[in-house]
């Protein structure tokens, strides 16, 4: 299985070339993973570096850390959003909770001063000259946050990535067709219109570009999104499906939005998570909008790479925009909140009925 893995992220995901230069970013805990990523990549002629995190890093980082060490771009980070052509980012956690009780001051000092590397990011993967995806390796930590056994999770993880079929990377490109005549309708109409429970939410998509999300950036992938007119957006919704941002648990969000600003926001768990992200700038405006696709994902996990997938949902995220889609807001923010849409709930495009009950009614 971790054969199938590491080729349908290199020849799949990111496509790599000779000569490429690739870092990968995870935890030691994804050794297994990295081996043959190491051996595939080498074998495709690239040049790989590595960056491991170790236990409980990024909670002694804010322990001992001075505001001004905080506020310092990491030098070899930033040095590969510069000049790396690939980055491969393998979540693979010790303990999702390890920085829930860090002081929001310096969440939010370290989330500022990362404003401009996350800026640059986006830029040179809106131009192709950076290829990146995220994915995962299951941990006992991660299975556990979301109630099931590593073995389970391990299978959850597969499945969701489509590496129990014979050819993952024919699966993915079929879905990819699929989504295709999704994004070929939606790129030609200018008004969507979000209706469910507590959710009532339209916005403009006019000159906006829908994108195929088709495992060329997360694995898993499964998804068609676009970036919002930032003063479009107006109404309520209620995201149901829970999260964990930063170590903390955050569910039931509930925001009030008045010509693209989020005007008022409560949570049933986790306000003061959203009291501090939204003093941040830009924090406060959408920067995507979002249809779930991949139906090989059917329960939430408290991932957002994967929840936020999962076919018969919608989310948005609120901060930074993707360059790609024409979207324009900024900040060092970008937060994605899942909505299902499975019961009562229905999607409008130009007021026409496109979707209802987690189902196209299109394509």
């Amino acid at each position: 299985m971790l054969d199938k893995y590491a080729a349908l992220l290199v020849d799949y995901c990111v496509s790599v070339k000779s000569k490429q230069r690739v870092l990968i970013k995870s935890t030691y805990l994804a050794e297994p993973l990295l081996k043959k990523l190491y051996q595939i990549l080498l074998e495709r002629g690239c040049f790989v570096e590595f960056d491991l995190s170790f236990q409980d890093q990024e909670k002694i980082m804010y322990d001992f850390s001075s505001d001004q060490q905080l506020s310092s771009l990491p030098i070899f980070y930033n040095k590969a959003i510069e000049e790396f052509d690939i980055l491969i980012r393998i979540i693979a956690p010790f303990n999702l909770k390890s920085t829930a009780e860090v002081s929001s001051d310096k969440k939010r000092l370290l989330q500022e001063a990362l404003a401009p590397l996350r800026k640059r990011y986006m830029q040179r993967s809106a131009t192709k000259e950076l290829k990146w995806v995220l994915c995962v390796y299951p941990t006992q930590a991660a299975a556990q946050e979301c109630g099931m056994s590593l073995a389970d999770y391990e299978s959850f993880v597969y499945q969701s990535c489509m590496l129990n079929s014979d050819n993952p990377i024919a699966a993915w490109q079929d879905l990819s067709n699929k989504q295709q005549s999704l994004v070929d309708y939606l790129n030609k109409v200018s008004k969507i219109r979000y209706v469910g429970p507590k959710t009532d939410i339209s916005f403009s998509t006019k000159d906006r570009i829908w994108i195929n999300s088709d495992g060329h950036y997360n694995m898993p992938s499964g998804e068609v999104f676009t970036g919002p007119v930032e003063d479009s957006v107006q109404g309520h919704i209620y995201f149901t499906y829970p999260t964990v941002y930063e170590g903390a648990d955050v569910s039931g969000i509930y925001l009030e939005v008045d010509k693209g600003v989020i005007t008022s926001w409560k949570a049933d768990i986790g306000q003061e998570v959203l009291d501090r992200v939204f003093s941040i700038e830009g924090a406060r405006q959408f920067g995507e909008v979002a249809i779930g696709t991949n139906y090989s994902i059917q329960r939430a996990t408290k991932n957002i790479l994967f929840d936020e997938k999962i076919g018969g949902s919608i989310h948005m995220a609120i901060g930074a925009s993707y360059p790609e889609t024409g979207g324009k807001n900024e900040s060092a923010v970008h937060w994605d909140m899942i909505k299902d849409m499975k019961t009562d709930a229905q999607i409008y495009a130009d007021d026409n009925l496109i979707y209802e009950n987690g189902e196209f009614k299109i394509g």
